[in-house]
């Protein structure tokens, strides 16, 4: 082209069109400081979040705030909504909504809930309108919570890992990795993008028996619940979660007395956990005495007061 540089501009797609707003009532009067995430992601061991999401939509009061176009955003070839087949018609189609809830816990407390798919694509521009969004509701703490596979057993307390955007958000906290590369997701990078805006973000990732993750195991649920709860403040109520729990209990254990296999299985990993508590709680215990010992300082006021009453100077007595 005659040595001509030529440039092509790129439009930005607008962050605004892909959310639509579904209340009337003015924004500023829906605010609200916390925005829980629940985009389940590639993995949601023991369908913990799901389970979580369902049980707050089921129990709290809820109004839609606005809704996404997920049109644009998911990939149906990859993963194909439902449809029923009705004798000779097709009848219904449960289409895909991911959608911005505006919840009420039990106390009068508002907060948000952003639930449903996690987008196939747009990613950066999905984030940058939920910013938008957060940012316009006068959120200040995004926080999710979802299942990981983990070599635990069902019979032991649930546990979790819990990762911030700030260090004052991990009260008494005890990393059980250090720095791994992990497959990334829209929920993960939310986060980043949220902290990197100024707004405070947490997560929980419950740590589900692995024999477990592809089946609903309610316990690790109502820990994600009570986690998000105990940092949020919120108040969710969780007896329907816990009867749900119980009842997943006592199915789990009845399918594991009839498996010869799985049930070594089970005592060995609760050999294994009962192990590792035990040795993080002697650990625990060394640190506890070894932070109750004089420090040197100490050491050498009392050394110094002790020779005074004895007579001698230290400052002024020669070697032996």
């Amino acid at each position: 082209m005659n040595g001509e540089h030529l440039t092509k501009e790129y439009d930005v797609l607008d962050p605004t069109q892909l959310f639509r707003i579904e209340t009337d009532t003015p924004l500023a009067e829906q605010s609200a400081s916390t925005l829980v995430v629940s985009l389940g992601g590639f993995i949601d061991a023991g369908n913990t979040q799901k389970l979580m999401t369902a049980h707050m939509l089921g129990t709290l009061e809820h109004t839609v705030v606005a809704s996404f176009d997920v049109d644009q955003l998911l990939d149906y070839r990859g993963r194909r909504p439902m449809m029923t087949f009705d004798r000779d018609r097709y009848s219904e189609y449960d289409d895909p909504a991911l959608v911005l809830y505006r919840l009420v816990d039990a106390e009068g407390t508002p907060f948000l809930l952003l639930a449903g798919p996690e987008p196939d694509y747009q990613w950066e521009r999905v984030s940058e309108a939920v910013r938008i969004l957060a940012a316009n509701l006068g959120v200040s703490l995004m926080v999710s919570a979802h299942g990981v596979p983990m070599a635990v057993p069902h019979t032991r307390p649930v546990g979790f890992t819990r990762f911030a955007s700030d260090q004052r958000l991990l009260t008494e906290n005890e990393p059980l990795f250090g720095n791994v590369q992990v497959p990334s997701s829209a929920e993960g990078l939310m986060h980043i993008r949220l902290a990197e805006a100024g707004m405070d973000t947490a997560g929980f990732a419950i740590h589900v028996p692995h024999y477990l993750t592809q089946v609903e195991f309610a316990d690790a649920a109502l820990a994600a619940l009570e986690a998000v709860c105990g940092l949020t403040g919120l108040a969710i109520p969780a007896q329907e979660l816990a009867a749900i729990a119980g009842l997943h209990r006592a199915d789990i254990a009845r399918q594991i007395s009839e498996n010869d296999e799985v049930t070594e299985v089970v005592d060995g990993l609760e050999r294994q956990y009962d192990a590792f508590t035990e040795g993080r709680r002697r650990r625990s215990l060394l640190a506890a005495e070894m932070n109750d010992l004089p420090s040197a300082d100490e050491i050498g006021a009392e050394l110094e007061q002790f020779l005074r009453a004895e007579g001698e100077d230290p400052g002024t007595k020669g070697s032996l």
